[in-house]
């Protein structure tokens, strides 16, 4: 398998993660930490840490640090669209009739 179609689907795989998905969503409107995105999701520190983690495997999401804290934001501007494409395609999927 290319390598390109080996980071594609990891990339499909962490966004069939429903937490993974809701991160990505609230990092699109603005920066959070691990603890604001938790309480945000309603999900533990722990799960948000190791989705986050995923994330950042995949080259999707970064950190920077200020006063002890990891503020995450996505990587790459261009995730906005995909979002947004997948989020409208759905949203098709959904209303149109078989």
């Amino acid at each position: 398998m290319p390598e390109t179609d080996y980071r594609a689907s990891r990339f499909c795989r962490v966004l069939g993660n429903p937490t993974a998905y809701q991160i990505l969503k609230l990092l699109v409107k603005s920066r959070m930490t691990p603890t604001e995105l938790s309480k945000k999701i309603g999900l533990s520190l722990k799960t948000i840490s190791d989705t986050l983690r995923n994330l950042r495997q995949i080259n999707l999401v970064r950190y920077e640090t200020r006063d002890k804290n990891k503020i995450y934001f996505l990587k790459d501007k261009s995730l906005i669209q995909i979002l947004t494409n997948i989020g409208e395609y759905v949203e098709k999927m959904r209303v149109k009739k078989w």
